[in-house]
């Protein structure tokens, strides 16, 4: 493996990483603390200081070892979540739907942020192609964590809007499945489903709205 060349990829995603788990995590807290819990805001994790949510084996160990061991072809990770106590909100089953949509929500804002980036600096004739390179990074990170996280299981994301969609019955057999959840996403992943069905798709579909959004700058440019 080309040591320089991996120098230079974790260079080019860092800062998007960092921007894209830590504005998703805040936002969550920000979100709950809004509906009116607020145990996120008196932990000091509604912040957009990186440390706080990182997750020494998640954020850092977990990715680098999959990195070497499937030379790049496969990388998971995560942040440390920020701690909601949904009974604590003023409509619990409503709420929780706001809460869990405020995390994949700025991370669809952050990836078109990036491209409009990417154009004001095509636009300005920057031609660096690092800085290139990071947009478009920062646009596929942010699009990743997205879609990833509303696929429709709990804990993600996706799951807690679904529970908080269902009628009360199927909402608590879903809650149920929550303790496991994550092994059964890992299982998923790991056996192409996630990555096949769900994420290739909904992927592009994003990707196209990006691009609708960012025609009116293309244009100008």
């Amino acid at each position: 493996m080309d040591i320089s060349n991996l120098i230079q990829t974790v260079l080019i995603y860092s800062l998007p990483v960092l921007f894209a788990i830590t504005v998703h995590e805040a936002a969550h807290g920000y979100a709950a603390r809004h509906f009116g819990d607020s145990t996120a805001w008196m932990m000091g994790r509604i912040t957009l200081n990186p440390m706080k949510h990182i997750d020494p084996v998640g954020t850092i160990l977990m990715p680098l070892l999959l990195y070497f061991a499937t030379s790049g072809a496969f990388l998971f990770g995560y942040a440390k979540p920020v701690p909601v106590r949904f009974d604590k909100l003023r409509n619990p089953k409503r709420d929780m739907i706001w809460v869990a949509l405020a995390g994949p929500g700025v991370n669809l804002m952050q990836a078109l942020a990036w491209g409009v980036l990417l154009y004001l600096l095509l636009g300005m004739g920057v031609n660096e192609r690092f800085f290139l390179e990071m947009c478009k990074a920062g646009m596929l990170v942010n699009v990743v964590m997205f879609v990833f996280n509303l696929f429709p299981l709990p804990p993600l994301d996706g799951g807690r809007i679904l529970v908080g969609l269902l009628p009360w019955r199927y909402a608590v057999m879903l809650s149920r499945i929550e303790p496991w959840g994550f092994f059964i996403v890992m299982a998923l992943v790991i056996s192409g489903v996630v990555s096949t069905l769900w994420m290739r798709p909904l992927m592009s579909l994003t990707f196209s709205l990006l691009e609708l959004l960012l025609t009116p700058l293309s244009f100008l440019i």
